[in-house]
């Protein structure tokens, strides 16, 4: 049967370890005359590895990332920092490969090639040439599979984290958005920083660290996603013989649980710190939503409405205004058992009470009124366009859908994600603006003392 223009087939996204291979479609989209322009596929291999992808028309680049199921809050506190520390290591050479030849085999090839560490996962994730990708999955394979970690690489490399988290320390910005997880969360792991503290690292063994890589880094708790020009059957082949080394996708056990737990409660109250800027810098905030709940759409349209641009209340309010200030913006985030809202500001330290003021009183209007008709309409429209011009390139595509596959229950399509935008209300607004600007107060301020 011949499915209609724009339509989009989705299944509920599901883990675990089958007996065998199982490979399924997520979604198939087609244009106004019904040819496909984009199928997105999951396989899952008995080893409990699924390797999802958005096979997409017209393009001749591939993006493949591997996101790995652990990050910062799956640490205890001996072993604060020890992801962001692997994710540096697992470039560091295989038994194949030197580090040296991990970079030379993506940079001869013009392919773009980076890691990063969140909260909850890592990733690996390289963008070549349709015709490289076999190269690039061969390298993350290696590097995920084999990594030496020999004692010389970690001691090296212990002091380029040193180094990174000196250099964060030097950036206002980082310093008061780690002082507000820090005021929120507490000392727990999703309050402390990714990249660890200088006291941390130096205490982290190679022994430590290795132990961390054979626990976490296991075929169930890895997907491999990629976007662009891919064919699905072939790259699940390449990933089988990549990944299989060492009889690395033999192993068949479940993924490793989270650290945390079903709810995470925010703490409110003041954090300040000394540093010699010549600026203020503020977060001030609220708990939010965590990743599954469904006012997070109309959250989304309140957070850009208050501060997610040129023309909203804040940008206007503070800078425009009053000139108070040269960077405002408010921002939402969202987790697995938690969330915050905040915004963020950057003043002269005679303008903080004045900023404050204002920022609390624009705060408490949306509390107790919502936005306008107006200002719904620009919201929506400011995250339609930021959903669709986000997802030009395969880079953003292969991390959606990865991203979706590891951490979400289900993976939207864009039209849903659109549809849900649109579907957002006034009362859906200011219902979640009531109680979310309603509850108690998180202030992080650092400057000069």
């Amino acid at each position: 049967m011949t499915k209609a223009p724009n339509t989009v087939t989705r299944q509920k996204l599901s883990g675990g370890s089958p007996s065998s291979q199982r490979t399924v479609t997520l979604h198939t989209e087609r244009d106004a005359a019904g040819q496909v322009t984009a199928r997105v596929r999951r396989t899952t291999l008995p080893s409990g590895l699924r390797i999802i992808t958005e096979q997409q028309a017209g393009v001749r680049s591939a993006a493949i990332g591997v996101w790995v199921g652990v990050g910062s809050r799956d640490e205890s506190p001996a072993l604060h920092g020890c992801s962001h520390f692997l994710e540096h290591l697992l470039f560091k050479g295989t038994a194949e490969r030197s580090a040296l030849d991990i970079s030379v085999a993506l940079d001869a090839v013009g392919g773009e090639f980076n890691a990063f560490t969140a909260k909850e996962y890592t990733c690996f994730h390289a963008r070549v040439l349709d015709e490289d990708l076999p190269l690039a999955v061969d390298v993350l394979g290696d590097m995920i599979t084999g990594s030496t970690l020999a004692p010389a690489d970690v001691e090296a490399e212990r002091d380029v984290i040193l180094d990174e988290i000196a250099m964060h320390d030097d950036d206002p910005d980082d310093v008061v958005h780690n002082l507000f997880a820090a005021r929120a969360w507490g000392d727990s792991p999703l309050g402390r920083p990714i990249a660890g503290t200088e006291e941390s690292i130096e205490a982290l063994t190679r022994a430590q660290v290795h132990r961390f890589y054979r626990r976490h880094y296991r075929p169930a708790n890895v997907v491999v996603a990629a976007a662009g020009n891919v064919d699905h059957a072939s790259l699940v082949r390449q990933v089988r013989t990549a990944f299989g080394r060492n009889g690395w996708l033999d192993v068949r056990e479940a993924p490793v649980p989270p650290r945390h737990g079903s709810r995470k409660r925010v703490t409110s109250g003041l954090i300040e710190a000394s540093r010699p800027f010549e600026q203020v810098n503020l977060v001030l905030g609220m708990e939010g939503l965590r990743r599954d709940d469904d006012r997070r759409f109309a959250l989304g349209v309140l957070n850009t409405a208050l501060g997610g641009g040129t023309s909203s209340r804040l940008f206007q309010e503070v800078r425009e205004l009053r000139g108070l200030a040269y960077s405002v913006f408010s921002f939402s985030s969202h987790h697995a058992d938690s969330g915050l809202v905040g915004v963020s500001v950057g003043c002269l330290p005679n303008r903080l009470d004045d900023v404050l003021a204002v920022v609390r009183q624009e705060l408490a209007k949306v509390a107790r009124d919502g936005i306008t008709a107006e200002e719904l309409a620009r919201g929506k429209g400011q995250l339609r366009g930021g959903l669709v011009l986000g997802l030009e390139d395969t880079a953003s595509r292969m991390s959606r859908i990865g991203k979706a596959e590891l951490v979400h229950d289900e993976l939207l399509s864009i039209d849903e994600v659109m549809a849900r935008i649109d579907a957002v209300t006034l009362d859906e607004v200011r219902a979640v603006g009531r109680e979310v600007f309603g509850r108690p107060e998180i202030l992080a301020v650092v400057g000069p003392a």
